[in-house]
């Protein structure tokens, strides 16, 4: 523990419990159809604490929660969290050796998982040696239903306080390069967070609606949909399993205010809404992260469902958000904003890696961030964390500008830079041209092993529904836009992409077809 911070106490789980406080009565969450009120959730949320300290849970015990976007989800992990244990959320389609592996790597004890996913994830926890409690579980089963145990526990009377700097969540990365890194955050950054987006980041107010599609257990939603609504007095409408017909079927039925989603929610909204014979339905704020927003699909969006989205970026391992088009000022599209209170984001030569150069304005490099937002290392990978962190600064892997009014804009990741002839070429720029054809709804544009250019260009696409658009009609599109080195000598038109978590483009496994050939 900080000997400086000894007496402050901080906690992540003050999130619920205060705004259940203030807003006992208001609604917190939806599903299917129930809803579920601030002083309802906590109290529910209190008794699942008492059962999991019944089982053996107190602090600092690391507890898997392997469960889909319900209201159960909040209950465990607010729980957890009062506990003063350590939540460590598992993405919901992961297959038992992978659960096991972070379960494993976690040191985790008890893994709370939906009873619909026992299939994988109860091997996956018996492999790693931690014990399993069930939720919604329609009957009594092999394993102990936390409902159950809730009902027959003495609810907590509040959360345990908390060091500011003890570790609240271990969130997985995506694991790019290697084995997926468990990022440790601490109740001061994922608090200090919510507080900093809300006042003067975000436009979330008391008893807006939100769409609840992102996944709680990746960073995105957990902090920007779920801590922050929570904090903010909101109603979150929640969504297992997204698609464009039934996001946009939600947005009308509950007359959703405010859309926080990834770029393929966007696309998906805008295809749903081209089968539909009613008007879309007409939101008061939208936000996009998790990866570029082709500026073709933020005006379509802007004009179909009438609200300005604003752009962010932000990583796992700053909480997430570290830049923004902040609330009160107009967006400027194609930037990620600027940077939040109280961090700094700049850009830095990328050649050097055991220490950081910040570049003038307007140059090229990699942005670099520092601040309350960080998270505290990798689980178990101090060289790992070193690389990460050089000289206070988290070095992102992604290659940007800023401009002299602090905004700053993506170009791409410096992994994905595609070098052909020699000649630079970055996949988003090509991605933007090639979005611009009609009959395009999504591209990915990745470069591939080529014995003559080093790298050749290959972008995958999908289609509008019908389109008899080829592969050589698309590459010819891209060389009336682009110059000879940047447009695609490869096309593959794709059915669906390869997604990520939080429903990003899983670009390495489009490369991942052509390495070795």
């Amino acid at each position: 523990m900080n000997t400086q911070l000894a007496n402050v106490t901080l906690s992540v789980a003050a999130i619920l419990a205060e705004s259940a406080r203030r807003h006992t009565d208001r609604p917190a969450i939806t599903f299917g159809g129930v809803t579920t009120s601030y002083g309802e959730l906590w109290e529910q949320t209190r008794a699942y604490a008492g059962a999991l300290r019944d089982a053996g849970i107190g602090e600092g015990d690391r507890v898997a929660v392997l469960i889909p976007n319900v209201t159960d989800f909040a209950r465990v992990y607010y729980a957890i969290l009062s506990l003063g244990a350590i939540a460590v959320p598992i993405h919901a389609l992961l297959k038992r050796h992978e659960i096991e592996y972070m379960l494993s790597d976690a040191e985790v004890k008890l893994m709370i998982c939906a009873a619909p996913l026992l299939g994988e994830g109860a091997p996956g926890a018996q492999a790693a040696g931690a014990s399993i409690i069930t939720v919604l579980a329609p009957e009594p089963g092999q394993y102990p239903r936390i409902e159950e145990l809730a009902a027959a526990a003495t609810p907590i009377d509040t959360y345990l306080p908390r060091n500011p700097l003890d570790i609240a969540t271990i969130l997985y990365t995506s694991g790019t390069t290697g084995k997926p890194k468990g990022a440790l955050g601490t109740h001061l950054a994922l608090v200090e967070q919510v507080n900093v987006i809300l006042l003067n980041t975000l436009d979330i107010r008391v008893g807006d609606r939100i769409f609840g599609g992102l996944p709680l257990f990746h960073t995105f939603g957990q902090t920007v949909v779920l801590n922050a609504g929570l904090r903010a007095g909101a109603e979150i409408l929640l969504m297992p399993k997204f698609s464009g017909e039934a996001a946009l079927s939600l947005l009308i039925d509950e007359g959703v205010q405010i859309f926080v989603g990834v770029p393929t929610m966007y696309v998906g909204l805008l295809e749903a809404a081209k089968t539909r014979t009613e008007p879309a339905p007409k939101l008061r704020y939208a936000v996009s992260g998790g990866a570029s927003l082709p500026l073709a699909v933020l005006e379509a969006f802007n004009a179909r469902f009438g609200a300005l989205i604003h752009e962010g970026y932000g990583l796992t391992e700053t909480s997430p958000v570290a830049s923004f088009n902040h609330v009160g000022q107009t967006p400027r599209p194609g930037t990620i904003g600027q940077p939040i209170w109280g961090v700094e984001v700049e850009i830095a030569r990328t050649e050097l890696h055991d220490s950081i150069e910040l570049l003038p304005r307007g140059e090229l490099g990699e942005l670099v961030v520092r601040g309350h937002l960080l998270f505290s290392g990798y689980l178990n990978r101090p060289e790992a964390t070193a690389e990460a962190v050089v000289d206070g600064w988290f070095r992102t892997g992604d290659l940007g500008t800023k401009d002299e009014d602090d905004y700053l804009t993506i170009v791409d990741r410096k992994k994905d830079m595609i070098l052909r002839n020699g000649y630079n070429v970055y996949p988003r720029e090509v991605e933007e041209a090639l979005i611009t054809h009609p009959d395009i709804v999504n591209v990915a544009v990745f470069g591939v092993p080529d014995e003559k250019h080093g790298q050749e260009i290959a972008a995958a696409v999908t289609l509008v529904s019908g389109s008899t658009l080829t592969g050589e009609q698309i590459s010819a599109y891209g060389e009336s836009r682009l110059a000879a080195y940047k447009f695609p000598r490869i096309v593959e038109i794709l059915s669906e992409f390869p997604l990520g978590p939080s429903g990003k483009i899983l670009k390495r496994e489009l490369v991942a077809k052509y390495e070795g050939n």
